[in-house]
């Protein structure tokens, strides 16, 4: 050790010499923009960049080093001082969980979604005493740790960019000496600091994180930021860091045996339980052999609203649900639970659950609109992307769903299905890590549309984030709102499913499309667009200069000539005659909409009927059944939908 971290400049009085300056170097630095630029083309502030700049030099960190971080952690935005999902602050990412750990409220306690989703099953409902971890991690805990290390409040380091990059710069520092390390101006030495400031407790994960701070630091990056600021990291692609250095941070090493993940991503096994208890129950899923018995054709993105350990806890409930994969926010680690042969059970749909895998994204903020990290985006979308390759999953959003996206495979159960990960998962973004972009396929008669706001100015209006009926943060979104005409005066759309009447709740998925669903065009007129959407037609503004959309083409659905509507499923169940003997027929049971004549939907997948029947313990009577009617998989709503081939005619959405 080489004294305190704080050492090279503190002196008596730092706390509130420290303070003052960075309130005034904040104030001094907006003067230069007063009247800079016209209102409708304001020029990015170099604020951010000079905190960087400031913070680097007092604490003796490299400047592309705190970049680096800085951009794995929140992509330099400050979200306006809101946490993350797991209580994070500012470009930094600092966390301070305690208080909001306290509203914590698990999403599958929520609503009365049935998370199995099989009606050949009693329901699977909540427990409402489920596990939350008593104790809040050191990685949740990193902002109070900042305010000791520079002398700064703890309100400074949430509400202050430039405060929040000092606490990095500290905490950066810190974990340098605490390895033995010199404050090197080199980069390449700061390989070890990097990964401890992961707060990853072992080495797999903070291995990953650092892999992925210096790569950026390889690359470089440039963008403007949320809050107006033009950030840039100028590339070094010889950079070469000591990983040696790892050896001596004294983590542990995971149980990486038995996962199904890419090498690029830090992976460990926590099994859930496969385990019979009682008479007739087991749980919590079900032996499968898939893809050689059916089809993987989904990948479902979950936001947990729980803490990570009170999560783990939660999949290793024999009684309870389970989902095939977890990532932690902080740093992207992952844990798998159950095997991609197997059948968890997480999306409250039995035929969606039976063909796809399910991945639940760490956050335990009760408020919705809290951001996710970058470093979990990349993680996220590494899996996913091996996944996709494996299984041959179309890496698209009528294959990527969101929990939000799933049908009630039933009427009754519309009204009960969960909205996560809700309008601020950052489905551009997402999708642009995929390497997946959603850009134009058609010219203005395409015939459809893909949704694409830009998600940072993107920012309806939400209620409902913290209390009913109050508005949300203002906060950049994936979704766009629709309504009954070519302006906002009118009515928002209404689903008949839900049956109430529609709002701008966060969790009142009614009137709302997001960004890659795709629609058909249904009319224009001046900036707004119509689009053909539960059986009606629905309206979104979509002016040339800040386009909501991009044109599209391709296939779509539209009742067979003589039909005045067909019915739309939530599940695409096989006929009766297809169930073999010992397997009772399930209900082919149509959801409260239809597809009314002269209306066009876009088309997925053409699949068989299918159901898994699985509902003892005993896999010798496991069967999976598939019928001689065909669906196509159609983007209803915001949710999609299945129509029986029979009753459909598909031709070209520019026809």
């Amino acid at each position: 050790m080489r004294g305190s971290v704080t050492a090279p400049t503190r002196a008596a009085g730092h706390s509130r010499t420290r303070a003052t300056a960075v309130a005034s170097a904040a104030v001094a630095l907006l003067f230069p923009l007063l009247g800079a630029a016209p209102p409708d083309a304001p020029r990015p502030s170099d604020r951010l960049q000079s905190a960087f700049a400031s913070a680097a030099a007092e604490y003796h960190v490299p400047q592309s080093v705190l970049l680096g971080v800085s951009y794995l952690q929140s992509r330099w935005d400050t979200h306006g001082g809101a946490p993350s999902v797991t209580g994070g602050y500012g470009p930094m990412h600092l966390t301070d969980a305690r208080t909001a750990l306290a509203r914590a409220t698990p999403h599958h306690s929520e609503g009365s979604e049935d998370a199995r989703g099989d009606s050949a099953r009693p329901p699977l409902l909540p427990d409402a005493k489920l596990p939350q971890a008593s104790e809040i991690p050191a990685r949740l805990r990193t902002l109070p740790r900042a305010a000791e290390l520079t002398g700064l409040s703890p309100r400074a380091l949430r509400t202050d960019a430039a405060a929040n990059v000092a606490g990095g710069a500290a905490l950066l520092a810190a974990a340098q000496q605490e390895l033995g390390e010199p404050l090197s101006s080199d980069p390449a030495d700061w390989y070890g600091a990097v990964a401890r400031f992961s707060g990853a407790d072992d080495r797999a994960t903070a291995t990953a994180y650092a892999n992925d701070v210096f790569d950026v630091m390889r690359t470089g990056q440039e963008r403007d930021t949320d809050s107006g600021d033009r950030v840039a990291l100028a590339g070094r692609p010889g950079l070469a860091p000591d990983t040696a250095q790892l050896r001596r941070a004294g983590l542990r090493t995971a149980n990486a045996a038995g996962t199904e993940c890419p090498t690029t991503v830090s992976c460990e096994w926590i099994p859930a339980p496969y385990v019979e208890f009682g008479e007739g129950d087991y749980g919590n899923h079900d032996l499968g052999d898939r893809p050689a018995s059916q089809g993987i054709d989904y990948i479902i993105i979950h936001d947990t609203e729980g803490a990570w350990e009170g999560v783990l806890q939660m999949v290793q409930d024999p009684a309870y649900v389970s989902w095939q994969y977890s990532l932690r926010s902080t740093d992207g680690h992952i844990a798998q639970h159950v095997k991609a042969k197997d059948v968890a059970w997480h999306a409250g749909n039995w035929y969606v659950n039976s063909k796809s895998i399910g991945l639940e994204h760490e956050g335990f903020l009760a408020q919705p609109d809290s951001w996710y990290t970058e470093a979990m985006y990349r993680s996220s979308a590494r899996l996913v992307t091996y996944l996709a390759h494996k299984y041959g999953i179309p890496l698209d959003r009528q294959h990527v769903l969101g929990h939000d996206n799933v049908p009630g495979p039933t009427a009754s159960t519309v009204g009960g299905m969960h909205t996560d990960p809700g309008p601020y998962w950052d489905w551009r973004h997402y999708f642009e890590l995929l390497g997946r972009p959603f850009v134009p396929t058609a010219g203005s008669n395409g015939g459809m549309v893909t949704i694409r706001p830009d998600y940072a100015t993107n920012r309806p209006e939400y209620t409902g984030c913290a209390s009913a009926g109050r508005p949300c943060a203002a906060h950049g979104s994936s979704a766009v709102r629709l309504y009954s005409g070519p302006g906002e005066s009118y009515p928002l759309i209404k689903d008949i499913g839900l049956g109430s009447t529609p709002t701008t709740g966060v969790n009142d998925l009614s009137s709302r499309v997001s960004t890659g669903q795709q629609y058909a065009v249904a009319g224009r007129s001046g900036d707004w667009t119509a689009i053909w959407y539960l059986g009606q037609k629905a309206w979104f503004k979509n002016p040339a200069k800040n386009p909501t959309a991009v044109n599209a083409t391709g296939l779509v659905v539209t009742p067979k000539d003589g039909a005045a509507s067909i019915p739309v499923y939530g599940r695409a169940y096989p006929e009766t005659s297809a169930y073999p003997s010992g397997v009772p027929a399930q209900t082919v049971s149509p959801l409260p909409y239809t597809l009314p004549a002269g209306q066009r939907y876009v088309v997925g997948d053409k699949v068989p009927g299918e159901y898994y029947y699985a509902v003892t313990f005993d896999v010798a009577s496991h069967r999976v059944v598939v019928g001689k009617d065909l669906y196509y998989e159609i983007q209803y709503g915001h949710r999609v939908g299945f129509v029986r081939a029979a009753d459909v005619r598909v031709v070209p959405s520019a026809g």
